[in-house]
């Protein structure tokens, strides 16, 4: 095993070897003399490749023998993505998704775990009170307590697993020889091959029309005999199938990708023994998000019947029984989403939003939890008080309704009564239980941790599968049982291990610290500083300072990829949840409105200024900026308020709010969040577009963005680019074919954190 110096003498030899042979020019094979016109060119190459050289050396130094590195660009594709935890009504199994890569190409297979396992909490380690942690040093998680395996055979790729009301079948989603269908599983719930065989119930056909808040896709009847299915068919017009030239006469004619194709989504029923497919539903609209009534005569599904739909977001709820025969549940001025039935088939819960001008993406305006009496009647607001977005309801008894929510950099289980009783932590924690009066039982604690995904088995003893990460963790799926009473505490086991390997094998991961200060105006921000690993005292490092989507998305405490990447290329890290992002109430994140880059670049540039306090280690002249979406726009308007950032990444950026309104596909975001429309409203976008401030702009920068962006258009980063490019500033576009809002193919998603990283360390470095 070679030492470090060795190995860093290995790296540094490579480094400025690999320059000469790149360069035949450069000072290593002619003389000055002979290359002068590019002697300065070649020597800045020459002394940023030993830069580079050095900057492995120190890495590679400071790295303990015998210690994982930290992670690399390729290590993102390592991660399993674990999600959508389904757990059987009898609380034996749970089905869960795996998403994996496989080449150039993502593959998202079903897993089964047993479910049977004990949740009392083990005698060893007594702990009376959960500590706070003043390491750097990640938690444990506690070892997984069950056995997985796969539940389709190799060749599967699968999502939206959903088992029969009678344990006995899965239904999924998958798309065999190009074709999309609902299949069936029938399995004896054995650990034991063989694999049952899948059966295609009922087609299913795809729009690739913009669907927010899509909800469920399919759902089994109660006595397990029927299946109702969203599916799409092709509206009958004269130039359906002619697109040379294609003609366009709707506001929403585009995708996330392409153009809208000219598909419309219905209800759809099939029995499963001998599949009949039936269309219940029909017309010009996006029928969408069904749950079968307890009682097994009716669907619920969301729709929007406006006279323009393209024009106005308002979905309701419907019902359509077996006959076809539709009804409407809610008729309001907002936005009804997520429709779930009460187990008695009396009530349906859903969330809702209540302002009569909103947007199909990143709404400003927090949802709650609503419930309805199946009539209609009755419609009443249950977490008004409770002041955080919901989401996810489910519904643990008659009386309960269950429900995600952000809350601090945390998403969290709640519940609530349905007749607007108090909001309670469904799960408290997170730690496991104490049993009792006896101080026999430990305490375990977790970090602070994010719920991706959960479902519920009523009964007696409620338990919950759920997918859970934390800040050093990929997400797992945990059991958890529901305390009878609200005030107890829940104890967890942990099921899953399918990251487990990697992260105690291959990389080395950081655990970042909390920051909580106040704004210029003294508004109180959370935050998170993220070291490298290994880190020492006595060196200085580079801080990049990363900003989320949105503008209402919420960073916090679930492991993150590209940031541990950051960090083991020798990078501190700094992420906020400035105002306008979700999980701090409802004026919290209305505090962007009017004003894309107001306060939030103030939150943004207070947090900036409290880590250089707080951390003297960090080098004050050596800062970079990077974001995506909305993130990208707040680095475009960072570059152009202010020279303190010495380089900056800017990912499916926003640069002009007049332009971005006419070729974007969700133009209703600058009616929701500016108040009228660009013809009446030219000087307040104006006012807060990048573009307007580009003759500014000190600082290099790199644009990324997908060629078939038409959530943000690629010309949004054009327009800066060439911009900053007849000002000599210097930058580079990077275009990525066929993608969009967010990198798929596994390969661009590798070469932009390469190139990210690239940047930074030619400018930070």
């Amino acid at each position: 095993m070679p030492s470090h110096a060795s190995r860093a003498r290995f790296l540094f030899s490579l480094a400025f070897l690999g320059f000469c042979f790149a360069s035949p020019q450069a000072l290593c094979f002619r003389r000055a003399s002979r290359a002068r016109p590019n002697f300065l060119s070649h020597t800045i190459s020459l002394i940023a490749a030993l830069a580079l050289a050095a900057s492995s050396l120190s890495n590679v130094l400071a790295q303990p023998r015998g210690r994982a590195p930290g992670m690399s660009p390729n290590d993102i594709l390592q991660i399993a993505g674990v999600g959508d935890a389904q757990i059987s009504p009898n609380g034996q199994w749970v089905v869960y998704t795996v998403s994996t890569v496989d080449g150039d190409h993502s593959v998202n297979t079903l897993f089964l775990a047993r479910a049977t396992v004990d949740l009392t909490p083990t005698r060893s380690v007594i702990q009376e009170k959960p500590t706070a942690r003043t390491t750097d040093e990640p938690t444990a998680w506690p070892e997984a307590q069950s056995t997985t395996r796969p539940l389709l055979p190799p060749d599967w790729n699968a999502s939206n697993p959903r088992w029969s009301p009678d344990n006995t079948q899965i239904a999924f989603l998958a798309t065999r020889s190009n074709s999309t269908c609902i299949w069936v599983v029938n399995t004896s719930q054995s650990s034991s091959p063989p694999m049952p065989v899948p059966q295609c119930i009922a087609p299913v056909d795809d729009t690739n029309f913009f669907i927010t808040y899509a909800g469920e896709r399919f759902a089994w009847s109660p006595d397990s005999k029927r299946i109702a299915y969203i599916s799409a068919e092709r509206l009958a017009t004269p130039d359906a199938n002619d697109d040379d030239p294609r003609v366009i006469d709707r506001i929403q004619y585009k995708s996330r990708t392409a153009f809208s194709d000219n598909k419309r989504t219905h209800v759809f029923v099939t029995t499963v023994d001998k599949p009949e497919p039936r269309q219940l539903t029909s017309g010009d609209f996006y029928d969408h998000a069904v749950s079968f009534s307890p009682k097994g005569d009716e669907i619920a599904f969301l729709s929007n019947h406006e006279t323009d739909p393209d024009a106005n977001n308002n979905s309701d709820i419907f019902t359509v029984d077996l006959t076809g025969q539709v009804r409407q549940i809610t008729q309001t001025r907002g936005c009804e989403f997520e429709p779930v039935w009460s187990p008695d088939g009396e009530s349906i819960a859903y969330t809702a939003t209540k302002r009569d001008v909103t947007t199909i993406d990143s709404v400003a305006e927090d949802t709650h939890i609503w419930v309805v009496d199946a009539s209609g009647n009755n419609r009443r607001e249950l977490t008004a008080e409770h002041d955080r977005r919901a989401r996810e309801p489910q519904w643990l008894d008659n009386r309960t309704i269950l429900f995600l929510a952000g809350d601090q950099g945390q998403t969290l289980l709640f519940r609530v009564g349905k007749d607007r009783g108090r909001v309670r932590l469904a799960l408290e924690g997170p730690y496991y239980a104490m049993r009792g009066e006896s101080d026999a039982y430990p305490r375990l604690p977790l970090e602070p941790f994010q719920i991706s995904s959960y479902s519920v088995r009523p009964g007696n003893s409620p338990l919950i599968a759920l997918t859970l990460s934390d800040s050093t963790h990929p997400a797992e799926v945990w059991l958890a049982g529901v305390p009878i009473v609200p005030t107890a505490r829940a104890p967890f086991a942990r099921l899953t291990s399918h990251n487990a390997a990697f992260l105690r094998n291959v990389v080395a991961v950081s655990r970042p610290e909390e920051l909580r200060l106040k704004s210029l105006d003294g508004t109180r921000i959370q935050g998170w500083l993220l070291k490298p690993p290994y880190f020492r005292e006595d060196r200085k490092y580079p801080l990049i300072l990363s900003i989320h989507g949105g503008p209402h998305g919420m960073s916090g405490w679930a492991f993150n990829p590209t940031f541990q990447a950051y960090a083991a290329h020798g990078y501190a890290v700094l992420y906020l949840n400035p105002r306008g992002s979700s999980g701090y109430g409802q004026k919290f994140s209305d505090g962007t409105l009017n004003e894309w880059g107001g306060g939030d670049y103030k939150d943004l540039m207070a947090g900036v200024d409290e880590a250089l306090r707080k951390y003297p280690w960090i080098d004050q002249n050596r800062l970079g900026v990077t974001g995506g979406s909305y993130g990208g726009f707040m680095t475009n308007w960072i570059i152009t308020q202010t020279p303190r950032f010495k380089t900056a990444v800017s990912v499916a950026s926003v640069s002009n709010l007049f332009s971005f309104y006419s070729t974007s596909l969700y133009q209703d975001l600058i009616h929701a969040e500016f108040g009228g429309f660009p013809w009446d409203n030219y000087d307040l976008l104006w006012q807060w577009s990048p573009l307007r401030y580009v003759n500014r702009v000190q600082t290099p920068t790199l644009f990324i963005h997908g060629e078939r962006d038409n959530d943000v258009h690629i010309t949004q980063a054009e327009e800066m680019y060439t911009a900053l490019r007849r000002r000599g500033v210097e930058t580079v576009l990077v275009r990525y074919p066929r993608e969009g809002h967010g990198l798929r193919e596994p390969k661009h998603r590798v070469d932009a954190l390469e190139r990210t990283l690239a940047w930074f360390d030619r400018f930070l470095r």
